[in-house]
């Protein structure tokens, strides 16, 4: 059973700080590599508390699932996802789209489509089962300082002020990272200046498990398949007009989201809840510091498009816990050393993509109109770029974490 609260302080090969979707996914996957650790939540490990487990409808690579799959969570969440299929991509008034279709690669789906609410709530199903997990929630990191061999956390609790001593401190703590701040990790920040609203649509036609992502000036919109006939919605706005996308009535909203998507499932109906998300770019200069190491997105934080920054934070957390389910010290310099090139070549190829996508496919600039079209074509009709751009979407990139690896044809 894991301990909420535990009554005394002591030293632990893994001090996790962030109970989040990557940070419950590392602490997961640690128990199950047979490691010891303790996990310091700001929210009470409640669906509702945790700020992660919002409204989003995540869209997970397939190398995710297989993550997922690996570490046990994915049984208790698969019976919400909804497999996509197909995945169309266009750019509005252009010629030309990409299409990807799992059978033609060999596969059943090429990611599946799961609110992030439900597999908030897997994740903490796991978690209850973890055996080496202690849990310390609600609890807020004060303090940290560096000891000659790890570091000295200060963390309060409902049950008062403790102290844990750890060699190994990994921050998965967000884009606003305490933990990167104090152990001196700088971060390179652009603000897109666009703000992002989520809720769910009915469409007229049956999405067929097809996910459609369209470029346009303004930004991109997503829609992605769920259940019950259901779409996920994902509109991006430019910052200045978030204010009057948000007091929209529900008629006026959908409105503007078929004039930007556009009319190939027909109408769009019914509207959830909105929520928005001001959209911006944070990464940590560098992943690791002495006996410390960032995750998810107090490493990276990614623009939304094409739907990498759960998929590349899980990859972070598999394979931190690959490499220390052999280690005898958990924060050796060579093991964190290897960590930081393992990541690399995925990190900086999945946020080049993302980076890149939004300043080429939603630039207003018609002289790259016809480049941007015939470059969809390419990878639309060449079979080994669609193989190359399909087999990087479903998260199989550089080195990848064993966890997440399937023999594909």
């Amino acid at each position: 059973m894991t301990t909420p609260h535990p009554q005394a302080a002591g030293r632990q090969p893994v001090l996790i700080v962030g109970g989040g979707l990557v940070g419950a996914s590392l602490a997961i996957a640690l128990d199950a590599a047979g490691i010891d650790a303790v996990m310091v939540e700001a929210a009470a490990p409640r669906v509702g508390e945790q700020p992660s487990y919002d409204e989003r409808n995540l869209a997970l690579a397939r190398a995710t699932v297989n993550g997922l799959t690996a570490i046990g969570v994915w049984r208790h969440a698969a019976a919400q996802a909804t497999p996509i299929h197909h995945i169309h991509v266009t750019r509005a008034g252009e010629f030309g789209s990409v299409r990807m279709d799992a059978a033609q690669q060999g596969v059943d789906a090429l990611g599946w489509t799961l609110p992030a609410r439900e597999l908030g709530a897997a994740l903490l199903r796991r978690l209850d089962e973890c055996t080496r997990l202690r849990r310390l929630a609600p609890a807020r990191l004060e303090a940290l300082d560096p000891t000659p061999s790890g570091w000295r956390a200060r963390i309060s609790t409902a049950e008062g002020t403790i102290e844990i001593e750890t060699p190994l401190l990994v921050g998965a703590d967000g884009t606003a990272s305490f933990v990167r701040d104090r152990i001196g990790i700088d971060a390179e920040r652009y603000d897109y200046e666009q703000t992002l609203f989520v809720c769910t649509v009915t469409p007229e036609r049956d999405h067929a498990h097809r996910a459609y992502e369209r470029f346009a000036d303004s930004g991109p919109i997503a829609l992605l398949p769920l259940a019950a006939r259901r779409c996920g919605l994902v509109l991006t706005v430019p910052r200045e007009e978030a204010d009057a996308v948000a007091a929209l009535d529900d008629d006026a909203f959908i409105a503007l989201a078929q004039e930007r998507f556009g009319w190939r499932l027909g109408r769009l109906s019914r509207p959830g809840k909105r929520h928005p998300y001001a959209i911006q770019r944070v990464a940590a200069r560098k992943l690791i510091a002495e006996r410390a190491v960032l995750v998810g997105n107090a490493a990276q934080t990614v623009h939304p498009i094409g739907a990498q920054g759960f998929n590349l934070g899980l990859r972070d957390a598999l394979t931190l816990a690959e490499l220390l389910a052999d280690a005898d010290d958990p924060g050796a310099e060579a093991l964190l050393e290897l960590y930081a090139s393992r990541r690399a070549a995925d990190r900086e190829g999945t946020m080049t993509m993302s980076h890149g996508l939004v300043q080429l496919a939603c630039l207003p600039q018609p002289l790259l109109g016809p480049l941007r079209s015939l470059a969809m074509l390419a990878f639309d009709r060449v079979p080994p770029l669609q193989r190359l751009l399909a087999r990087r979407g479903m998260g199989f990139r550089a080195e990848p974490p064993r966890a997440v690896l399937e023999r594909l044809p």
